[in-house]
């Protein structure tokens, strides 16, 4: 597995429209076969902070992630509505072992 954690500022005034772009974004990744899951958080404390968690089955999945229409439109459509550049941190999985259910 390798996991990417998305950090996202939003400016105020587009709180409600990233939201919805991002989870329309979300309905369609997770119907990618690279993809086992692709989770949107907003922060309890501060509605114009966004986490994105996308776990991905291989390593070449995010790049083909990113040549989707979906991606592309969903990049297009939040570009203005950032406070400040979007950030990521990458994973791998430690426990529990790919494959097994909790």
């Amino acid at each position: 597995m390798f996991i990417v954690h998305v950090h996202v500022h939003v400016k105020p005034e587009f709180t409600d429209a990233f939201r919805a772009a991002t989870i329309e974004n979300a309905s369609h990744s997770i119907r990618e076969p690279g993809i086992a899951r692709f989770d949107v958080f907003q922060q309890a404390d501060d509605p114009t902070r966004f986490l994105l968690v996308e776990i991905y089955r291989a390593a070449e999945a995010p790049a083909q992630h990113k040549a989707t229409a979906h991606y592309a439109a969903w990049r297009d459509a939040v570009a203005g509505m950032m406070a400040e550049p979007r950030s990521s941190v990458r994973y791998v999985n430690l426990f529990p072992e790919e494959g097994r259910q909790q």
